[in-house]
């Protein structure tokens, strides 16, 4: 990768594109079909000062998502919020008719607005690198008639209402894209069942290879780094198939071992607490009563 562009504005990125000037500063819709990517370019890094919302089908690019690809051979929808970091991979001579929709989204549109807030607690805007949403047929029309719908009502002549009626208009489509953003972690099971065999996997070279008495205990995003995806997504996973967040799922992966040892070891509690990865004893003890109800030595009692 070479350069990273950073888009200022919403002219700089329909100028990138060859594109005309947008027709208002701080909104756009963009259709897909018409976008070119500059002669010459094999790959691109850019960063942009506004939100991104891109519902692509056939585009002849690899984007990067969680340090894993994803082509763009179906209904894709994909978000991205100001100053991430975009990767595309632009593959050459490939005739196949890209369509879609981009909608370029200045913060300062939503100045004063209930959606200035809202916008920032979807999971989707808040990941440093983004996973891509797929969509079914029937899902994809739905939302390409919103980001319709916007356009036309930014093209009218814009009046007092102008505003209200378009955020209204996104509210609808993040509302849509919350539901098929969850749908997807039930749909796409062996995908899911994957991720969590790796991490199952991981936290236990953890334990059996004593790194955990190396570099301590495994921290959220040590654990989602080394599994290629956001920790935003990882939490998300886990807590729609296992009810749990990261941060337990870890903790009860430790007890478990904990466990272990002071059933079938004559190690000391301290003992234990190092090969675990913690500095005090004290923090041990602590956490395995919260999550037993019952103290290293109580719980070690009936094995002696």
């Amino acid at each position: 990768m070479g350069k990273t562009f950073r888009f200022r504005s919403l002219h700089d990125l329909h100028s990138y594109y060859g594109l005309p000037e947008p027709e208002h500063p701080l909104i756009s819709v963009i259709d897909y079909s018409k976008v070119n990517y500059p002669e010459g370019v094999a790959d691109l890094k850019w960063m942009q000062d506004f939100y991104i919302l891109a519902l692509k089908r056939n585009v002849h690019a690899k984007f990067n998502y969680g340090q894993q690809p994803f082509d763009f051979n179906s209904g894709v929808l994909s978000f991205f919020a100001p100053q991430q970091l975009l990767q595309v991979e632009i593959k050459p001579d490939v005739n196949v008719s890209q369509s879609g929709w981009l909608l370029l989204l200045h913060p300062d549109f939503l100045w004063n607005t209930s959606l200035a807030e809202q916008i920032k607690k979807y999971d989707f805007f808040q990941y440093k690198v983004n996973e891509a949403l797929f969509l079914s047929e029937k899902e994809e029309t739905v939302m390409a008639k919103i980001f319709q719908n916007i356009e036309k009502e930014y093209q009218s002549n814009m009046d007092k209402f102008s505003q209200s009626l378009i955020i209204n208009q996104l509210e609808y489509l993040l509302i849509h894209a919350d539901r098929f953003y969850h749908r997807q972690f039930l749909t796409r099971k062996i995908t899911s069942h994957q991720v969590l065999h790796r991490l199952e996997s991981l936290l236990n070279s953890y334990f059996t290879d004593e790194r955990i008495v190396v570099e301590g205990l495994p921290t959220v995003q040590l654990v989602a780094d080394e599994l290629n995806i956001s920790a935003n997504y990882l939490s998300t996973l886990l807590k729609i198939h296992t009810g749990q967040s990261t941060q337990q799922f870890i903790h009860d992966k430790l007890i478990e071992k904990a466990k272990e040892k002071l059933s079938t070891t004559n190690l000391t509690v301290s003992e234990i607490a190092y090969y675990l990865g913690f500095e005090h004893s004290q923090s041990f003890s602590k956490l395995f009563k919260t999550k037993t109800n019952q103290t290293p030595l109580e719980f070690r009692a009936p094995f002696n």
